[in-house]
């Protein structure tokens, strides 16, 4: 059943609610702290005065005048931040109190807040296998409200994951550096060549998402599975503890290789499980990333 505009702002309203609260007492001095400007950019040129760093001459243009003259940079006050957000239909899954999708919701609530509190840009890629939606980065209250809005009111074209097209069109769209979270349960083919070349330009920032039964589903006899994402069904066994073991090694290998890929990527990640607390892992992160900026 379609969803009613009142009832999809009441939840807007909740979020924003909730996330501002989150924001005001864990969060924002620590995202102002960890994310103050993406580096350097370009100014001007200006003639050499002694004393100036000769790595920063700009020879082109000293060979022009004929007098040696410095490239000058100042640092960039303001950041771009982009929410790449997966809305396959994986993300919908839920076996206790919320599925993936209501607290990636939450969580593009409280980093989007954090973000336009610092007077930062925010920007939003919801993508399956194909980008469903693109908010080029803007400041503003009324900004992020339509941001979390589009979150909520996901009507997708696509079912499955395609996070290598995600990226490939955060290369193509985002012409300068950014910080990107990439919200999923990276349920997805190998991305990994794509995300190696992204990490090149823009800060990736990983946000893994899984649900207990994810990691191992519990003894309760025959149970029918569907992938969410192809529609095919399978009738298993939970309580022959063969097949848990075959599923359990399914796990480890898909976490081994999303590892080894953030890894190689030279990625920080954060992940978070539905049926705990999503606070404790975006604090220990900024931690960690204030740790490492000092």
């Amino acid at each position: 059943m379609k969803e009613s505009t009142r009832e999809l702002l009441k939840k807007v309203r909740y979020i924003e609610i909730k996330a501002d609260h989150l924001v005001e007492n864990i969060v924002s001095g620590q995202y102002a702290s960890v994310f103050k400007g993406s580096g350097i950019e370009f100014e001007e040129v200006r003639q050499y005065e002694p004393g100036d760093d000769v790595r920063a001459i700009d020879w082109n243009v000293s060979a022009r005048t004929g007098r040696p003259y410095i490239k000058k940079f100042v640092e960039e006050r303001e950041l771009t931040v982009m929410l790449l957000v997966d809305a396959s239909f994986s993300s919908r899954f839920g076996t206790v109190g919320q599925t993936k999708a209501q607290i990636i919701a939450e969580l593009v609530a409280v980093i989007a807040l954090s973000a336009i509190k610092n007077n930062d840009k925010v920007g939003l890629i919801l993508f399956t296998d194909k980008v469903e939606t693109f908010l080029p980065p803007k400041r503003g209250r009324r900004h992020v409200l339509r941001v979390i809005r589009d979150v909520l009111h996901q009507e997708t074209k696509g079912r499955k994951t395609d996070i290598s097209h995600a990226l490939e069109y955060l290369d193509r769209v985002m012409t300068r550096r950014t910080v990107t979270f990439l919200i999923s349960d990276f349920f997805a083919p190998d991305f990994s060549k794509a995300l190696k070349l992204a990490a090149r330009k823009h800060d990736i920032i990983p946000i893994l998402l899984e649900d207990p039964w994810d990691i191992e589903i519990p003894q309760i006899g025959l149970v029918q599975l569907e992938d969410l994402e192809n529609g095919e069904q399978m009738l298993i066994d939970t309580s022959d503890r063969r097949v848990r073991e075959e599923l359990r090694k399914l796990y480890e290998k898909d976490t081994r290789k999303r590892t080894e890929t953030f890894q190689s990527a030279g990625l920080d990640w954060i992940e978070i499980r539905t049926d705990e607390s999503y606070i404790l892992p975006l604090k220990r992160f900024f931690y960690k990333r204030k740790k490492i900026a000092r």
